[in-house]
């Protein structure tokens, strides 16, 4: 992750002039994102950034208050969400069959180029819809805020990437074979429980060897940035598929290969830009799935944030098959305009 270097004040027309076409790209992109679900009668909600729980992915750092009521004795601590994620799926469950929504979410710890600690998310899902139409959506999202933008292709560092030529569309097993010469599968003889040491074999061969305490996610992870996602998006968007079951997170198993989890990632430029899920509907697997990620999370950071109740209970109730995706819209209109920083592309960040 690139540090961020100290900069004027946002304010200051000096600093505003440069990033003024970008700013007015990125509202161009704003209508046309709206133009774009209104248009396959998407219904645009708007979820409480206030939540019992922000969510539970295990390296995410959520901001803490805390909600009073009028008496003394009421209060109770809530977060800022990580994402709208769980409030909208309870509106599946309410009855609403597509929706989408851009919010601003809220991510402590992180800050760089590319990371701000509250950003704009776009998110949506499609009930009774496979994982497979929102790679569509993706195609029709990105070529229509592209237009809108003003520019003819995605840029980044000196990477180009024109989302009207054909996507590539990869699995993970294939990207760690081609850009790693890594048999990824033969590394979790049990798909749930992967293990680090054949991991290793393979990875020490290109120079990757496991440290001491690593988890097979976290070679997983060092080998994937520095071998595969360099590569990912460049030329045109890719597509990044089917993961393996233990990283899962909020997916089903893929019908046809239970090894395998219905998730995709969107990479443009080398930089990861969406994260897609055939949404899990079974309480009982998610809620064992929340207390996991909660108890590595206690282990890494040494906190672990409450599980929404209420959103194991809509769950319950019914969950309709679906899928859904969250887009980072900062990041698209960076790879649209070329801007080298997100704070480029945000009216007023947040100050340091």
């Amino acid at each position: 992750m690139q540090p961020r270097k100290p900069r004027a004040p946002w304010w200051r027309p000096d600093r505003y002039q440069p990033r003024r076409e970008d700013l007015l790209a990125r509202s161009r992109m704003q209508r046309a994102l709206r133009d774009f679900f209104d248009a396959m009668d998407f219904l645009e909600v708007d979820t409480p950034a206030l939540q019992v729980s922000p969510g539970l992915e295990p390296h995410l750092q959520a901001f803490r208050t805390e909600l009073r009521g009028p008496h003394p004795d009421d209060r109770r601590p809530v977060f800022l969400h990580t994402s709208p994620e769980f409030a909208m799926k309870k509106l599946l469950v309410a009855g609403l069959p597509r929706i989408y929504q851009l919010s601003h979410v809220f991510r402590n710890a992180e800050r760089s180029t590319t990371h701000h600690p509250e950003f704009s998310m776009l998110e949506w899902y499609r009930v009774r819809e496979g994982y497979e139409a929102l790679i569509e959506d993706c195609r029709g999202l990105l070529r229509a805020t592209l237009r809108a933008s003003g520019h003819d292709r995605f840029r980044r560092g000196g990477l180009e990437a024109d989302p009207f030529a054909p996507w590539q569309i990869l699995t993970v097993a294939e990207a760690f074979e081609t850009y790693a010469g890594i048999d990824l599968l033969a590394t979790a003889p049990d798909p749930h429980a992967p293990d680090v040491a054949l991991l290793d074999r393979q990875s020490a061969a290109i120079g990757i060897p496991a440290r001491e305490g690593d988890r097979w996610d976290d070679l997983f992870f060092r080998i994937f940035l520095e071998k595969i996602e360099p590569f990912l998006g460049v030329g045109a968007p890719t597509v990044l598929k089917d993961y393996p079951i233990s990283m899962a997170a909020l997916s089903r198993p893929k019908p046809e290969d239970g090894r395998l989890a219905e998730r995709f990632e969107l990479y443009v430029c080398g930089l990861e830009l969406a994260n897609a899920f055939g949404e899990l509907t079974e309480p009982g697997v998610q809620r064992a799935r929340f207390v996991a990620d909660m108890d590595l999370k206690e282990r890494l950071y040494g906190v672990r944030y409450p599980i929404d109740e209420d959103f194991l209970a809509a769950l319950d109730h019914g969950l309709p098959e679906s899928s859904g995706i969250a887009l980072g819209f900062d990041r698209l209109v960076m790879l649209a305009t070329g801007a080298a920083d997100i704070e480029d592309v945000i009216w007023a960040p947040v100050a340091d």
